[in-house]
């Protein structure tokens, strides 16, 4: 039977990816009625990571300051909330601030559902942490399918995001319930806060690297894979679209498959496995000269590096750090990540090629399995450790 802490924590992860999803259906929408061409809405889209950064070297010592369940409730009930500001935006200027202001509330509410995450999956003394990004795939799966359904019936999108921004900031502080308490037992009392702000050192650098590596191959294969297989393959939109549906399929449902096979082989032993099947995978694509060559490569890739994001949370919180301090430094670094990629894909594809971006992309997958073994704080012998220490993100705030 599954518990409730896990219930409550598989709902905020998959609330927040409805909202991701929601946000992305109604883009063109949005941009069709505030008349933005492709350059400034690419530049106000923009905004959302810059808000995201700006925020997550602070999200640990919030997250502390919080609590570990009313600040993994307030913060996505606000991430959700946050969801009607594009909605409203008269203009372009006013776009702007509002994803910047939707990115902040993004950034933090991350960070409290993964240090919530870390949590549960101690204290349930099993690998959760891929299944909980498998479910956030799947959130935003749905909210994106709503979105595009709404859009069949020519529902506004105003209306649409209104209610959904209404409906998910109730449900999100009713599912958050179900999280542990928040505790002030002596042992989690005495732990020192986490600074105002941090940036990753360390260990929990390197870890954000592993992430960095991972979330570059996501980042460009969401932006370049069908452009990659139009501009190299020749393949038609049709053709070169499902590209993408290749690597978001096998990245799902490895992320959903994922704790099994982590608890069956171990953290290090995966993450090296996947590194090399999505280096081999990356090879296929960049030597590919059809679809159907490219095709399978697109799907090694995203077998490849599903796990590796959770897993360096889970490793973080684990490391000796205070948990919502160690897991915002592997955000922060990831997320970095996610906005150089697509600008890093385009400047070498002008340089030189498409074929040269996906090299680099290559690289960089095979040094996850080259640094596999920095997962290795994360293979917990749940039989054998009592105490795994993760209500250090929970303090009471008054205890600061």
């Amino acid at each position: 039977m599954i518990s409730r802490e896990r219930l409550a924590i598989s709902g905020l992860f998959a609330v927040h990816g409805a909202v991701t999803g929601s946000l992305a259906s109604r883009i063109p929408a949005l941009a069709k009625e505030l008349d933005v061409s492709p350059g400034p809405l690419g530049l106000a889209l923009l905004m959302q990571a810059v808000g995201g950064l700006l925020t997550m070297p602070f999200a640990g010592r919030l997250v502390y300051r919080l609590g570990g369940r009313r600040g993994a409730r307030l913060l996505v009930m606000l991430w959700c909330a946050a969801l009607a500001l594009p909605a409203l935006a008269p203009g372009l200027a006013a776009l702007s601030v509002a994803f910047l202001l939707f990115g902040m509330a993004a950034g933090v509410s991350d960070v409290a559902i993964n240090a919530q995450g870390a949590r549960v999956e101690g204290r349930l003394r099993k690998s959760i942490m891929s299944s909980l990004h498998g479910l956030w795939s799947l959130g935003s799966f749905l909210g994106a399918g709503i979105g595009a359904l709404m859009a069949g019936v020519q529902v506004d999108y105003r209306t649409h995001l209104l209610v959904i921004a209404a409906v998910l900031a109730v449900l999100a502080p009713v599912l958050g319930g179900g999280l542990p308490a928040d505790t002030t037992a002596e042992g989690a009392a005495k732990a020192p806060a986490p600074p105002r702000f941090s940036l990753p050192t360390g260990v929990v650098l390197l870890l954000g690297l592993l992430a960095f590596c991972s979330a570059f191959a996501e980042g460009s294969a969401v932006n370049w894979s069908a452009i990659y297989l139009d501009k190299v393959t020749g393949a038609g939109d049709a053709v070169a679209a499902a590209a993408y549906t290749m690597f978001a399929c096998t990245m799902s449902a490895m992320r959903l498959s994922g704790d099994l096979i982590v608890g069956r082989f171990g953290p290090v032993r995966t993450v090296r496995v996947g590194g090399t099947v999505s280096a081999c995978g990356g090879a296929l694509i960049v030597f590919a000269d059809s679809p159907l060559m490219a095709y399978p490569g697109f799907a090694m890739l995203g077998l490849g590096i599903a796990v590796v994001v959770p897993l360096a949370f889970s490793a973080a919180s684990r490391t000796g750090q205070n948990p919502g301090q160690a897991i915002a430094g592997v955000a922060t670094v990831s997320y970095g990540s996610s906005l150089a990629a697509p600008a890093i894909v385009g400047g070498i594809a002008d340089a030189v090629n498409l074929r040269a971006a996906f090299a680099l992309i290559t690289v960089l997958v095979a040094c996850i399995a080259v640094g596999a073994g920095l997962m290795r704080t994360a293979a917990v012998d749940w039989s054998a450790e009592p105490d795994l220490g993760l209500d250090l993100d929970v303090q009471a705030g008054e205890k600061a």
